[in-house]
Order: C-alpha cells, then structure tokens, then sequence
C-alpha cells in the first residue's frame, strides 16, 4: 500500500537518508526542515503519514505534535516521531503530545517500513469513516455534536490480556487498574476464540509465550468479524525485530518493548482506547443519521442517492491525493426473465442474495449500492485498474458458478451478471465516471454477458 509520507528534520542529510529508503519501496515523499515548514506542507499537501524529528530548533517535534493534534482537520493523521531519544519519559512525553509511535536513530529498514504500512492502513480506515460522515452532513445529516467529535481517554475500557505469565499478568493489573475493566486469558490455542465471547476495546497478546504462537492469536484475531477491528497492542523482547515486523504486517496496532515501562505501557494503552472509541463514536453517528435515509429496502446495500453523494466526497479526495477510484457496474443477466418466470418474490430474493455475495467478496473500504433495479456499484478508493478487475471477475465467478437458493420446489436457479470497470481520470465528474463505467457494462452484455469488461477496452 503506497502513502504520500512527509518527513520532517533540520539536518538535510537526515531528511535525504529517508527520503532514499521510502522513495525505493515506492512511496510518495514530501520535505520540510522546519517545525512550521512541516505545518505548512501538511496544510497544503495533507499527507497520510508524518515522520517527525524531536530535536529541531525554535519549534521542536513535541510542540508540531501537538499542534497537529490541536487541529481537526490534521488531528487523524499518524506521526511518528524519529529521534536519537531512547528514554521511556521520552517516549512517553511523545505519546501524551499525540505521537503514534517512536523510531530510534539510526532507523532500521525493517521496522520503519512496517511501522509507516500499518499505520497507512489504520489511517485508510479512519479516512473513509471520516469521509462517510462528510458525506452525511452534505447531505444534512449531521450528529447533534457537530463535525469535531471530542473523545477523552475512557476509564472504562474492556481490556483482554493473553499471557502465560502469572507475575506479568499482576504487574499489567496494577498498572491498568484506573483505566477498565481487565480480562486475563493464559494462552492455549483457543485464547482468540475466546476474545470473540466479549466486545473488547484492546487486546494485550505477549509474542513470548512458550507455549502459545502470539503470532498465531493476532493472525486469527485479525481474521474473526468480532475482533478484526478491536486494536491489538504486542508485547515483544528488546532487539527482537523480526518477530515484530510481523506482527505489525499482519495488522498489530502498537507494541512495547520488554522490559516494559510502565508510564509508557499506560501512555500506550491509553492512546488505543481513545482511538477506539473514536472509530467507534464516527460509526455510531453515521449508522444513526444515514441508516434508514441511504439504504435499498430489498438488499439492505446503500441506495443510489447516497452513493452519487458519497462518490462526490470520494472523487475529491482521488483527485487531492493523485490515487485512483474505481467503480465496477454490475447488471444481473435476463433478470426480467426471473420475474416473469418466477415471480417478483423470487426476484427480490435473487437481489438480496446477490447483495450478500457483494458485500461478502469486496473489502471494508468498498462501497456496495443497488443503482437502481438489478443494476449495482462498487465505488473502490485507492484501486488500479486492473485490481478493479481482478476483483470484478472474482465476483462474476461467484455469482455464476454457484446456483441461487431461491426457495422453489424445483431446486436453485443459475444467475450470472455482467460488468463494467472504469477508473477516475484527472477532472472527471462521478457522472463522467459513472458513465465510462455503464458504457463498458453496455459493452459486456452487447459481448454475450456473464463478462467483465474495462471503460475503454473492447472485448
């Protein structure tokens, strides 16, 4: 996942060091050599991801921190403080400033790349809720607090520890006791099946257990519905950097570094109930205000006027960004025909399942909607092409090679559904893309339907 990364220090050779390593794999780098160069850039450029050096002078890293903190409109983005610092206050006056994470001079490859890879993906994630609720207050539906949603660090928190060590439990107990309610759990091979019995706002995982693979926890507790978004925060032995590039590739959200500091696991533990229950209160207010206004009645997806609403909001950020948005228009084959034959119960139960495999096949960031009677879109930000079609093409395949239960005496129906792929252009309107998108699904269907075919390219 490519990111447009700023990187902020008064040493030139430093900012040129890093800028090296990240342009390799392929990442979009911007400069600034100043703490208020770096707050003019990020107002201007609006980066995913900021590397932020501490020591500057006139305005160090602390006090840019927190300025970035201090916005809303800058408050979401990851900063990683990169410095020469290795003192736990030190990480711990970072972390109470606002910064996500710390990297220690001289920074290893490793570990810089998977720390900026997983915190682009949590700010991916943050940025469509974000940009969902843009798009609900266009539409007037905006919650009763106003756009700036303010979250302070709960005491309430359910917290779930997996470690084999009794004394490491105790110690994490006496440290957490001010901020919720502490589950423990001593390994085995069923420790993530059990994190899905209760809605946790953190999980603990220790990566050194001796009987228990923590790897394996985070890797299930990452592929479960219940559990896959709840932060996970690893506890890993210093200098152990392979164990924790893994970790965080597979999704991890933080780690500590045994022997662990207390103030800093605190600060740490802290900063991830907070984020959660931010992620959770944009979901809530967007769940309340656009459920019932910009759902489909038969599939339950969202309707075409939220999703042209929301395709606007969207389009922009492609624009803004200089990544692709592409959309896929979906038309299910002789659907007429299915009513007519079977009638219009079987219809809508033939448009409900198609819905379930949609939204069962694409990913979080996607957008599903029925357009209007058997025709539907998926709206993909950040998505080439050619991914758009492999995607496509995986849906065509599920649609038609499995039948549809229907619920008639004489067994399941074959469906198959035809569509067009078209990816944003540089000044394209959604209506211009929607367009571009509906003539290549005119083309799949022209073609012999049970297709996927691209805006541009005949079949």
């Amino acid at each position: 996942m490519t990111a447009r990364v700023l990187v902020v220090d008064d040493v030139p050779p430093n900012v040129k060091l890093l800028e090296a390593k990240l342009t390799s794999e392929y990442f979009d780098v911007l400069t600034a050599f100043s703490g208020p160069e770096a707050l003019d850039v990020i107002s201007r450029e609006h980066p995913d991801i900021i590397l932020l050096d501490v020591m500057m002078p006139g305005m160090d890293g602390f006090e840019v921190c927190r300025r970035i903190k201090g916005d809303p409109v800058t408050a979401h983005i990851p900063v990683v403080m990169v410095t020469a610092l290795d003192q736990p206050s030190d990480r711990v006056a970072g972390l109470e400033a606002g910064a996500d994470d710390f990297l220690t001079k001289p920074v290893q490859d490793l570990a810089l790349f998977a720390r900026v890879r997983s915190l682009v993906r949590l700010k991916v994630m943050m940025d469509e809720l974000r940009n969902r609720e843009a798009t609900g207050a266009t539409m007037g539906w905006e919650n009763e607090e106003g756009a700036i949603i303010e979250i302070d660090v709960p005491d309430d928190g359910a917290i779930l520890i997996v470690d084999e060590q009794e004394r490491v439990m105790e110690r994490i107990a006496k440290a957490l006791s001010d901020v919720g309610d502490l589950t423990f759990i001593a390994g085995g091979d069923d420790a993530a099946e059990r994190a899905r019995e209760k809605n946790f706002d953190l999980i603990i995982v220790s990566l050194t257990m001796r009987n228990t693979d923590g790897l394996r926890v985070c890797s299930k507790l990452r592929s479960f519905e219940e559990t896959r978004h709840v932060p996970i925060l690893v506890m890993v032995d210093d200098g152990n950097t392979k164990l924790l590039v893994r970790a965080l590739e597979m999704g991890v959200n933080d780690y500590v570094v045994r022997p662990v500091d207390r103030m800093e696991f605190l600060a740490r533990v802290k900063t991830q109930l907070k984020r959660k229950r931010y992620a959770d209160k944009l979901w809530e207010n967007f769940h309340l205000s656009m459920q019932l206004a910009t759902t489909d009645a038969v599939t339950g997806l969202y309707n075409r006027h939220y999703l042209t609403s929301h395709m606007e909001t969207r389009l922009q950020a492609a624009q803004n960004s200089g990544k692709p948005l592409s959309v896929l228009m979906m038309d299910i084959d002789h659907f007429k025909a299915v009513n007519d034959t079977h009638g219009h119960a079987v219809g809508d139960c033939v448009l409900k399942e198609f819905a379930n495999r949609v939204a069962k096949n694409i990913r979080g960031v996607d957008l599903a909607a029925r357009y209007g009677g058997e025709e539907f879109v998926v709206m993909m930000p950040e998505t080439p092409t050619d991914w758009a079609y492999m995607i496509g093409d995986r849906l065509r395949q599920e649609v038609c090679e499995n039948k549809f239960e229907v619920g008639l005496a004489s067994g399941p129906i074959d469906i198959s559904v035809s569509i067009g792929v078209a990816t944003s252009e540089e000044g394209q309107s959604s209506s211009q893309l929607l367009e571009e998108a509906d003539k290549a699904l005119y083309a799949a269907k022209a073609g012999g339907r049970n297709k996927v075919i691209i805006a541009g390219i005949s079949s």
